[in-house]
């Protein structure tokens, strides 16, 4: 979940929201990568989800990480809320799993270095109050009512509001994590391109990266229980979005898209101000109920783009937002399989031409496949294994076109992190799969069996 954005003054003009994310088109030069990605913390002893404040707890990870390795703390009222340190945050999802933004970063040795800096530096503090890090797309055995809503006024709303317009929602917030990285694009008809890849092969990272089978103490017939729950949160902000593909579409279209979404907040003075299904179009009029008179900026505008949740999101960025949380390995080789697909031309037309012919439908229904059967779903004549061992050959010869060497030319390129992905499509196992056969093997239906084995 984002921090309140800082998008600029007042918005006088229609047009500037478009122009807004416009803005974001950088030259290939200046593309960065941003890898972001969640795990939640328990104690070790009881097995029990982190509460917010005590010795062991979110407030006192936080508060060690900020005096041991100099982060500066980010407050909400009196509380601890996150961290930041060049260019990279940490913060708190609501139900306290614990998330590294990272930094724009040139190439993906570049970002894994600072995946693996910032999990050292977890695991440090963390075994000095006896607390552990996992890394999966939902908490395998706690309940709802285990879950400490962490103390941000962003998560107060957002919980009240769930209730109304899903099934799912308090799930997603208190019980998923998720990897994904964020890119940049060029032009705005190099963002309609990235972005209908990334829509159309969404269910692929999801089927490669499903690592969400159990959920409160048993399996729950999906690899990605987590992707099932996006499935039933809100439909007016999530989903695959079929009218990107359209003719017409670009940032005017995204925005329009955007304003006919539900508020939340309104962020003013370090406090949310409950806006909760009103209108951006009535704030542009200076009607918005909340605020009665008072016109929006683009900070409040930027704000608002932070509050849809489809399978891939733009801001003045694409966000890739397909992928369960996981293994240590796994959270470099997320961006990889992205770079690799979009930042080197020849891969981008390539992995639109893989799916180019696909309709609305057949994207819909590959999302729901890669939910429940992950890397052995079929959608009438697609094999999602076929699919993923095409789009991670293609995404290794993107990275190969790229040739960015690692630090003292040690390393060629960058596709040795997609290694974890071709194992995947040789054994044709995820990480869900592997999880269920040591459920039903040698851990004789005993899930406490994960946090000792697939902690961090």
């Amino acid at each position: 979940m984002s921090i309140p954005q800082t998008g600029g003054g007042p918005i006088e003009r229609h047009e500037q929201l478009a122009e807004y994310l416009a803005d974001g088109c950088k030259p290939k030069d200046k593309w960065r990568i941003g890898t972001e990605h969640e795990k939640f913390g328990y104690c070790k002893d009881t097995l029990k989800p982190l509460p917010y404040d005590g010795d062991r707890s979110v407030k006192a990870v936080l508060t060690a990480l900020r005096d041991t390795y100099n982060w500066a703390p980010v407050l909400e009222g009196d509380n601890i809320i996150g961290l930041e340190k060049d260019g990279a945050n940490v913060s708190l999802e609501p139900g306290g799993q614990l998330e590294l933004s990272g930094a724009p970063l040139e190439t993906i040795h570049q970002t894994c270095d600072e995946v693996n800096e910032h999990l050292r530096e977890v695991k440090d503090v963390a075994d000095k109050i006896g607390v552990g890090f996992i890394g999966l797309g939902a908490a395998p055995i706690w309940t709802h009512e285990q879950m400490d809503m962490m103390p941000k006024g962003r998560y107060k709303l957002m919980t009240n509001y769930m209730g109304r317009v899903g099934t799912h929602g308090t799930e997603m917030m208190y019980r998923t994590c998720t990897v994904q990285v964020n890119l940049d694009f060029g032009s705005e008809a190099d963002m309609v391109q990235k972005l209908r890849v990334a829509l159309a092969l969404q269910p692929v990272a999801t089927a490669l990266f499903a690592n969400s089978p159990f959920f409160e103490g048993k399996p729950n017939g999906h690899k990605s229980w987590r992707s099932r729950i996006w499935r039933d949160l809100d439909p007016a902000r999530t989903g695959m979005l079929p009218w990107v593909f359209e003719d017409g579409m670009g940032f005017e279209r995204w925005a329009e898209w955007v304003l006919d979404v539900p508020m939340y907040f309104v962020y003013r003075d370090g406090k949310y101000i409950d806006a909760l299904g009103q209108s951006f179009r009535d704030f542009l009029k200076g009607e918005l109920p909340a605020l009665p008179g008072e016109m929006p900026t683009l900070s409040d505008w930027a704000d608002h783009l932070t509050t849809v949740f489809p399978e891939a999101r733009i801001k003045q960025f694409i966000e890739m937002r397909g992928a369960d949380g996981g293994p240590w390995r796994r959270l470099c080789a997320l961006p990889a399989f992205w770079v690799g697909l979009t930042y080197d031309q020849e891969a981008l037309d390539a992995a639109w031409d893989l799916v180019k012919d696909w309709d609305a439908d057949t994207r819909e229904a590959l999302r729901v496949a890669a939910s429940v059967d992950g890397l052995q779903a079929k959608v009438g004549n697609i094999s999602m294994h076929d699919i993923a061992r095409e789009a991670v050959a293609i995404s290794e010869t993107g990275l190969r076109n790229r040739a960015k060497p690692g630090a003292g030319g040690m390393l060629a390129d960058e596709t040795h992190f997609l290694n974890a992905l071709k194992e995947t499509v040789e054994t044709g196992k995820t990480p869900a799969d592997e999880l269920l056969d040591r459920y039903n093997g040698d851990w004789n239906g005993d899930l406490t069996r994960i946090y000792g084995e697939h902690s961090y």
